[in-house]
């Protein structure tokens, strides 16, 4: 990086800032050799501004928080030189939004509103804050699009792919997640929202509060849908039908907290969790153990240990070839 970070902050706060100034300032906290010296620039500019959001107590605390939960270590794995496979969960510890959107706010606002993108890579999940105080894991292979003063002063998410959320509630303010097929409004909740576009399923499940399904562009509802603690909505793409359940929400979330509950989940939908999960391409040699199911639970093992456990529950078998995973029937 050739310019002084203290030169991106000047153009972030002019009054008519270009996108690509925005897109140069947003980019830095991307670049772990000048993270640190750009946040320690934001605290510095921050106790300089006369800015009524400003509270010492209150940025140290978040400055102290962004770097203890920053990151934990990956693991790296290389069975007989043939593959390289990362099972670090939690590569991708992101806590940025809530620094980022108090800090912008100090700024002059443009009169639309002004998203911002987080991305949890394949093999990883992140975790923000956003400036309102909600909380967000982000399941890997996810990414949402986000602001806090969108259209109509709401609060808008746009999600592709999985995320837990736990919203601060703010009555004037309402909470928007938009996913491809509906959209779900909050007022103050805990839920898990599924939307993967490869997937034929969208799920809402719902751990405390209230919130309401609702129709959008691609999916047209009679009535909102209210669910309930403990319920789940699911949408089916292919058939175009919706059901409700109750489950044990706590199986549905259990990702965030690297650990992850399946039952009676078919060996196609638990390949494609696998990937995800750390990062890895496996391939199906032999099609007629798609339909096999498994219950089970992963929290800390690797994914040759996963491997082991199924081929001593399953009749499959697993062989490393070109830096993929191939499994074959017994």
């Amino acid at each position: 990086m050739d310019r002084p970070i203290q030169d991106f902050l000047q153009d972030a706060k002019s009054n008519h800032p270009t996108n690509e100034q925005r897109q140069e300032f947003l980019s830095l906290f991307h670049q772990s050799n000048v993270e640190f010296k750009l946040k320690e620039n934001l605290l510095e500019d921050l106790n300089r501004t006369d800015n009524p959001l400003k509270n010492k107590q209150f940025f140290d605390a978040i400055f102290e928080k962004l770097w203890s939960k920053r990151k934990i270590d990956v693991k790296s794995y290389y069975p007989t030189r043939q593959i390289s496979v990362r099972f670090g969960q939690w590569a991708a510890i992101l806590i940025i939004g809530l620094f980022l959107g108090y800090y912008l706010s100090s700024v002059k606002k443009e009169s639309s509103p002004v998203y911002y993108t987080s991305v949890a890579p394949k093999g990883s999940v992140s975790e923000m804050l956003l400036p309102d105080g909600t909380h967000i894991f982000l399941n890997s292979g996810s990414e949402i699009k986000y602001t806090v003063d969108g259209n109509d002063h709401m609060r808008e998410i746009f999600l592709t792919g999985e995320a837990w959320f736990e919203v601060a509630k703010m009555k004037e303010k309402p909470f928007l997640v938009h996913t491809s097929f509906y959209d779900v409004q909050v007022i103050g909740t805990s839920f898990n929202i599924k939307a993967y576009p490869e997937e034929a399923e969208v799920t809402t499940t719902l751990e405390e509060g209230r919130i309401a399904v609702k129709s959008s562009e691609n999916l047209k509802l009679a009535d909102e849908i209210v669910l309930k603690p403990g319920e789940q909505l699911t949408y089916n793409k292919e058939l175009n039908k919706i059901q409700i359940h109750e489950v044990n929400t706590k199986w549905y979330s259990s990702w965030k907290n690297n650990k992850l509950v399946f039952v009676n989940m078919s060996l196609k939908d638990l390949t494609i969790l696998l990937e995800r999960k750390y990062g890895i391409e496996i391939e199906i040699a032999d099609q007629s153990i798609l339909g096999y199911h498994y219950d089970g639970t992963i929290k800390d093992e690797t994914i040759l240990e996963v491997l082991e456990i199924l081929k001593h529950t399953l009749p499959i078998q697993y062989q490393i070839v070109d830096q993929k995973i191939v499994i074959q029937k017994k």
